[in-house]
Order: structure tokens, then C-alpha cells, then sequence
């Protein structure tokens, strides 16, 4: 099969279509801030364009991984009314979907890492049937792979904390968002090992 079709052209149309404008906002408004996340993301896009060069990732993988992007962008960059529950500022990252309980980032937070952890039994299938060995769901290969998607989660942490470091008035937040960032990272890498088990099953 090859890696590479007019669905990944079309899906390299969208991306790009979201993050230009991304870029005009964070140019317009000087947020410093998600200039280095875009950069970040350029970045993660050639990383994930050589993975899928090496594994082939599953199509829905890659919109996947688009759709995450356009939500981070948006998380930081769309405004809400100032009549929806949120905390410091009026962007979605800062809204409550259930007052005190919820908030949108903690959702794409789960959203991205569940899906990280998808691409690592996608990677460590590949390296497997190289092997000509197929990979079995075991409860040793999902907790490597979900072990990767919460690593994938910290590693998102320490680039968060090198913006604090280096821009002032960020909207990282602090220690309490810190550790509910990397909580919901942990329950999406779950989330994904048990849909892996679940539906390799069918």
C-alpha cells in the first residue's frame, strides 16, 4: 500500500489551512506564547510524516493527530463569551464544561495522549511484523505503549514549562494544572489500551 495519497494530500490542505491563520492571529496579537507551539507542531509534523513513512500509520491516525492540532490552536487562540464558566482568561483552554470539574483542556489533553498511545502499538506492531511476528494485545505491550503515550505527555509538560521559562505572562497556569494536564494524559493512554484490547477482539 503506498504511504502516500491524494488522503494525505487532502489532509495536509486542512492542516495547513488552519495553522495559517493561527499564525496571522498569533502575528497580529503578539502571543509569543503559541508562536512556539506552532513551531513545536511544524516540528511534530515532520517527526510524524517520517514515522508514517517507516510504519504506515492508519489514515484515521493522521486526521486524528490534524484534528488534535486544530483544537490545541483554537484552545489558545479562540475566545469565549465572558458569560461561559472559565477560569483566568476567555479562551477555550480557560473553559469549564462542567463548572469545576472539566475543563476543555483537560479533554484534548486526554484526546491527544490516548491517541499518542494509539500510534505506539501502531509503531510497535510494525516493528513486530518486520519481524514477521504479529503483535498481541498483551498486558505487557499496552503498558509499554501506554507508558509511551504518558512519556509523550511529560515531554509536552517540559516544552509548557521552557515557555514559562523563557515568555512572560504565559497561560500555562501552575502546579495544580501541571499535575491535572499530566492525569488526564494517564486516564487517555488508558482509555486507548482498552480500546485496543477491546476491538482487536473483533
Amino acid at each position: 500500500t503506498p504511504r502516500w495519497t491524494w488522503h494525505h494530500a487532502a489532509l495536509f490542505a486542512f492542516t495547513v489551512a488552519y495553522m495559517i491563520p493561527a499564525a496571522a492571529v498569533c502575528l497580529r496579537g503578539g502571543n509569543r506564547e503559541f508562536f512556539l507551539y506552532l513551531g513545536v507542531m511544524l516540528l511534530l509534523i515532520g517527526a510524524v510524516s517520517a514515522l508514517h513513512q517507516a510504519v504506515g500509520l492508519h489514515l484515521a491516525t493522521l486526521w486524528g493527530l490534524s484534528l488534535w492540532g486544530l483544537a490545541h490552536l483554537a484552545g489558545g487562540l479562540a475566545p469565549i463569551p465572558e458569560s461561559w464558566p472559565h477560569e483566568d482568561t476567555l479562551v477555550l483552554y480557560d473553559w469549564w464544561l462542567i463548572p469545576q470539574r472539566l475543563k476543555y483542556d483537560q479533554v484534548i489533553h486526554a484526546y491527544g495522549f490516548g491517541l499518542t498511545t494509539w500510534v505506539c502499538w501502531q509503531g510497535l506492531s510494525r516493528a513486530f511484523a518486520n519481524r514477521g511476528v504479529t503483535a498481541q494485545p498483551t498486558l505487557g505491550l499496552l503498558t509499554l505503549c501506554a507508558a509511551g503515550g504518558v512519556g509523550f505527555g511529560a515531554l509536552n509538560e517540559i516544552v509548557e514549562f521552557l515557555a514559562v521559562l523563557t515568555i512572560p505572562d504565559t497561560n500555562v497556569g501552575g502546579y495544580m494544572n501541571t499535575g491535572w494536564d499530566l492525569v488526564f494524559n494517564a486516564l487517555g493512554s488508558a482509555i486507548a489500551v482498552v480500546l485496543i484490547r477491546l476491538l482487536s477482539r473483533r
